[in-house]
C-alpha cells in the first residue's frame, strides 16, 4: 500500500498540471480575493480611530447646513477640506462631494438639495465610504427636521443644543469573539481558497488517474498481483491524501509568510487548524475514490470536480463571509463540508473561540471521510 502511495505520488508531482493546480493557480486567487476582500476593513480605519482618509467638500455658498455637514463628514472618519469651487488645473481629489449652488436655503425651504459624492476606484471601499457619506447627510437632514418640528430655529446654536441633548436609543457595535479587532480581508479569502481549491485538485486530477488507468488496463494487471481490491484502494486514498497535504501545507506557508495570515493565537489553536486541514484533506480523499469508482469517462470527471467543488465553495462560505450571505444560505452551509471546515477556521481563527470549537466539523468530516473511504473501496473497479 505505501509503495503504491508513493508511486502515485510521484506520478502526480511530474504532471504539470499538478504543479499548476498545486502550487500556482492557488497563489493568483489567494492575491485576487484578499484585494477584493480587504477594502472594507481597510477603509473602515478612518471610522474606528485610525488616520481620517481626505475628503474635499465643494460649496459655493455658506451656510449651517454646509457646517453641519463638514462637522459630521469629520465625525465619520474623513479630513474634510471645504472649497468654493475645483481647481481645474489641479489633480482631481480621490474623495468628493458637491453641493449645489444655495444648498442651505433650499433644504430649509423645503426646495430640496442633492449631496454628490464620488471616489476613486470602486468596489468594497467605495461603497463602505458611500455608506458614511449618506449617514453624515441623513444626520443633518435629521437634525434639521427636529428642529423644524421644535420651532426653535436653524441657528448654528440651536444645532449645537439638540447635539448636547441626551440620546434616546444608542447603538453598540464591537467585533464578536474574544479577539475584539476585525478580520482582515486575506483571513477570509484564503482560508476559503485553500477549501475550494484542494477538493478541485484531489476530485480533478486524482480521479482523472483512476479513470485513465482503468481505461488502459492498469487497473487489471494488478488485480492479477497478491494486492487485495481493499490494499490497491487504500494506497491510492493515502497517494490523493498525501497531495492534498502537501497544497494544504504549501498553503499555510504562504498565507503566513506572503499575507501576513495568523493561523491561530495559540499553540493549541494552530494545532486544531492542522486537524482540521488534515480531516478536509481525508475527506476529499474519500470523495475523489468514491467519484472515481461511480463515474466513467474523464469528461465526467472534470465536469463534477470542476462543478461540484464551485457550488459547495460558495455555498460553504469559500468566497465570502457566510455572514452576509442570507439566513437560508448560513442554514444550508451547516449541512454541507465545506462549511463544516469555515465555520471552525473562523472559530479557530477569527473568533479565538479554543480548539473545543473544532469538535463537532472534526466529527462530521471524519464520519464522512470514512463512509465514503468505504463506498469508494468497497465499489472500486477494475475495469
Amino acid at each position: 500500500m505505501l509503495f503504491i502511495a508513493r508511486s502515485d505520488l510521484r506520478r502526480a508531482l511530474r504532471q504539470r498540471e499538478t504543479w499548476l493546480w498545486t502550487f500556482l493557480m492557488p497563489l493568483v486567487f489567494f492575491y485576487f480575493f484578499t484585494l477584493l476582500q480587504s477594502g472594507s476593513s481597510g477603509s473602515s480605519r478612518g471610522s474606528t480611530g485610525g488616520k481620517p482618509e481626505p475628503l474635499t467638500l465643494v460649496s459655493p455658498h455658506d451656510g449651517v447646513l454646509v457646517d453641519e455637514l463638514e462637522r459630521r463628514l469629520g465625525e465619520v472618519g474623513f479630513e474634510v477640506k471645504r472649497v468654493a469651487v475645483l481647481d481645474p488645473l489641479a489633480a482631481p481629489p480621490a474623495r468628493l462631494v458637491e453641493l449645489r449652488a444655495n444648498f442651505s436655503r433650499d433644504v430649509l425651504e423645503g426646495v430640496g438639495s442633492t449631496v454628490d459624492f464620488t471616489r476613486e476606484g470602486g468596489g468594497n471601499a467605495y461603497e463602505f465610504e458611500r455608506f458614511r457619506v449618506t449617514r453624515a447627510s441623513l444626520g443633518v437632514l435629521a437634525d434639521t427636521i427636529a428642529l423644524a418640528a421644535a420651532g426653535d430655529g436653524f441657528e448654528p446654536v440651536n444645532f449645537a443644543q439638540l447635539r448636547a441633548q441626551p440620546r434616546t436609543l444608542q447603538i453598540e457595535s464591537r467585533p464578536a469573539g474574544k479577539r475584539g479587532t476585525i478580520p482582515s480581508g486575506s483571513e477570509q479569502s484564503i482560508p476559503g481558497t485553500m477549501v475550494m481549491f484542494t477538493m478541485i485538485l484531489l476530485l480533478m486530477s486524482s480521479g482523472m488517474a483512476i479513470v485513465v488507468e482503468r481505461r488502459q488496463g492498469l487497473l487489471r494487471r494488478l488485480a492479477a498481483t497478491p494486492i487485495s481490491r481493499a490494499q490497491l484502494a487504500l494506497g491510492r486514498w493515502l497517494s490523493i491524501f498525501g497531495l492534498g497535504a502537501l497544497q494544504l501545507g504549501y498553503a499555510l506557508v504562504v498565507g503566513a509568510l506572503g499575507f501576513g495570515v495568523r493561523w491561530g493565537p495559540d499553540p493549541a489553536a494552530l494545532l486544531a487548524v492542522l486537524a482540521v486541514l488534515g480531516a478536509w484533506a481525508a475527506f476529499n480523499a474519500s470523495l475523489a475514490l468514491a467519484l472515481a469508482s461511480a463515474v466513467r469517462t474523464e469528461g465526467q470527471v472534470v465536469g463534477v470536480s470542476v462543478l461540484s467543488a464551485n457550488i459547495l465553495a460558495a455555498l460553504g462560505g469559500c468566497w465570502w463571509p457566510i455572514e452576509v450571505a442570507p439566513r437560508w444560505m448560513q442554514e444550508l452551509a451547516s449541512w454541507l463540508p465545506t462549511g463544516w471546515v469555515m465555520n471552525a477556521l473562523h472559530r479557530l481563527m477569527v473568533f479565538h473561540s479554543g480548539p473545543s470549537a473544532s469538535a463537532l466539523p472534526l466529527l462530521w468530516l471524519a464520519c464522512g471521510a470514512l463512509a465514503l473511504g468505504w463506498l469508494g473501496a468497497r465499489r472500486f473497479r477494475y475495469e
